[in-house]
């Protein structure tokens, strides 16, 4: 499905659901679980279908023998999960509104829970008794679940699961825009987990989210595994298995879907990571990977001080004790919790990724000490300046943090500024591209002494080069042939416009010319930007990119993290001499002083006509 196509279905599915959303009068946070169960099983029948023949030819056969088998365990050795008949969403789709189509669909999850136990308490049931039309007394009303079904059933069935994993993180984060910062905690963008992803490398595991959302930082984690597995012909076994905490209820239920639909091993557990640890964290992963709740203020003190996955560097508190009042004492900021969280929660060769906001890389008070410990603890390996507008409901500048066990000894940090690295969305909201990921990813392998990234990422991007430049030539091609057959109609008929179906096929030929060329122009772009600044392949410090600090370069910041204060600011070359720059400064200053005459008599002319009036 082309990426055209895949925004069109987007924007579809969600101006009819933001519509059925105001007619029901259900608040977004009411209405995304129901809406985003009904993807659910739009997908899971989409693959259920490819086997369902499969399974009852099976199922018919086994009838009567010694060995006959249930048709639910067929159908879970070839989907993984039996759907009934009821649970279809083409039966559901199919069914009539005179019959009571909300209680359908609760029943069919009903179903789905039956034969999947783990699902158990996870899919949305209760809440399709709730999609009544906000005019309406609610009695056997299925119109607007009846509206919703069909325009979901919009989802081709030739659909994959990548597509349907865009589908799925677009509705997120509408949702997320709907219901404003608190809505949207569980959402992060997927280029910047991917990116995230791409810097730890969380190639097969334990990993851990202990905020973990809808779960995308284990989908991304999952995708990057196969891929892996996929480049290097790799048949080992290398599963993740993913271990999530979120405190939001319903937000939980998105996570156990999500994990479901993308087939990972996984335990989502609803509880709060400040007073509960569900998964005895200390020691125990492989891979940390999350995006916290920035800037907490009201954690209480005295439940987490004594715990030592958040006090082995240091608690953050305030440095003057109330008597008496410990018990009612909070933690100033709860930005270090997460990040001592995330420090201990690894093992001995264990990697993390984290999302702060910037003013905790350089936070005073008792958080400056915990960062100090840290930083001469070797286990921090890398910070990562993120550019404004990343997020859909988080306006505060961000820096991604990463640690690495296996470099404690290392104590240098890698730092690098991305603020000026990225693809504009829209006016208000900015994504990294697959190109711009794996180069800062080779960044850091650079770093690392692996040299081989960058010569195997150099061909990738002449292959895909080679490729876009066949396409264009083929575009090439096609726009030559319209236009020479519209020269001609157009000679032949003198005086007369274009044919309409003619003219719409020479537009078509030249808007896809335009992008053809615009592709390689940027995948080229993106070769050049690499070999500009690395261009031995071998690691350096770059100017206002990259700088590798060591210890002594990071005490003389007062141990700031900040990575803008190491890698400097880049001086672009006007390309002027002296005197030009002189002479331009020159006629600068004498049109400054001109443009303040003018603006003196304008002030004068106004001044006049004021009392001009209050003469009248």
């Amino acid at each position: 499905m082309a990426k055209k196509d895949t925004i069109t279905l987007e924007e579809q599915l969600w101006s009819v659901a933001d519509k059925l959303r105001a007619d029901s009068g259900l608040k977004a946070s009411q209405y995304s679980t129901p809406v985003l169960g009904l993807i659910f099983l739009r997908f899971v029948s989409i693959k259920y279908n490819k086997f369902k023949a499969e399974i009852e030819e099976e199922y018919q056969r086994s009838l009567g023998g010694r060995n006959a088998k249930k048709i639910e365990d067929i159908a879970l050795s070839k989907v993984g999960y039996y759907l009934p008949d009821n649970a279809n969403f083409d039966y559901l789709l199919n069914l009539p509104e005179s019959e009571n189509i909300p209680k359908s669909i609760k029943e069919a999850m009903e179903s789905i829970e039956r034969y999947k136990p783990e699902l158990v308490g996870s899919l949305p049931k209760e809440e399709y008794l709730e999609l009544v039309s906000s005019n309406s007394d609610g009695n056997n009303d299925s119109a607007l679940a009846k509206a919703l079904l069909k325009n979901i059933s919009n989802i081709p069935a030739d659909i994959s699961g990548d597509v349907f994993g865009k589908v799925y993180e677009y509705f997120l984060g509408k949702f997320a825009l709907k219901e404003g910062q608190g809505g949207g905690e569980f959402f992060t963008p997927t280029s910047v987990v991917r990116l995230m992803v791409e810097m730890i490398e969380p190639y097969g595991g334990m990993i851990l989210d202990p905020a973990c959302g809808s779960g995308g930082m284990f989908v991304q984690s999952a995708d990057f595994v196969r891929e892996h597995r996929k480049a290097y012909k790799d048949t080992e076994d290398h599963e993740l298995v993913v271990h999530g905490v979120e405190k939001e209820k319903e937000t939980v239920k998105i996570a156990r879907m999500n994990m479901f639909l993308n087939g990972l091993r996984s335990q989502i557990v609803n509880a709060n990571s400040y007073y509960d640890d569900p998964f005895d964290t200390y020691g125990r992963f492989d891979y940390v990977m999350a995006n916290p709740p920035f800037n907490v203020d009201d954690v209480n003190l005295a439940r987490v001080k004594s715990q030592p996955r958040f006090s082995e560097y240091g608690i953050p508190q305030n440095k003057s004790k109330r008597p008496g009042k410990d018990d009612l004492a909070t933690v100033p900021n709860a930005n270090y919790l997460w990040i001592n969280l995330f420090a201990t929660s690894l093992k001995p060769k264990g990697r993390a990724a984290l999302v702060m906001p910037n003013s905790a890389s350089d936070a005073g008070n008792t958080e400056a000490e915990i960062r100090r410990r840290l930083i001469e603890s070797g286990i921090i390996s890398g910070m990562l300046s993120l550019p404004t507008n990343m997020f859909y409901t988080v306006t505060l500048p961000a820096t991604l943090w990463f640690f690495d066990k296996a470099r404690e000894d290392d104590k240098r940090i890698l730092f690098i500024d991305a603020r000026n690295i990225f693809r504009q969305i829209d006016r208000a909201h900015r994504e990294f591209t697959d190109e711009q990921i794996q180069n800062m990813a080779c960044i850091r392998h650079l770093y690392q002494g692996d040299t081989g990234f960058m010569v195997q990422l150099l061909a990738k991007y002449d292959e895909d080069i080679d490729c876009l430049e066949v396409a264009r030539n083929e575009a090439s091609e096609k726009y030559s042939d319209a236009k020479l057959r519209a020269d001609l109609w157009l000679k032949d008929n003198k005086g007369k416009k274009l044919q309409p179906a003619l003219n719409r096929e020479l537009q078509e030929c030249e808007e896809n010319l335009k992008d053809a060329t615009a592709d390689v122009e940027y995948m080229k772009s993106q070769r050049q930007w690499l070999t500009d600044r690395f261009p031995d392949g071998e690691y350096v410090d770059v100017v206002g990119l990259c700088k590798a600090a060591t210890l002594d370069d990071i005490k003389e910041q007062d141990y700031s993290l900040n990575p803008g204060r190491y890698v400097g600011v880049v001086i672009e070359d006007d390309g002027m001499t002296e005197e030009e720059f002189f002479e331009t400064m020159d006629s600068l200053n004498a049109e400054f002083s001109a443009l303040n005459v003018e603006a003196a008599e304008l002030a004068r002319q106004i001044e006049t006509n004021l009392n001009e009036l209050r003469r009248k």
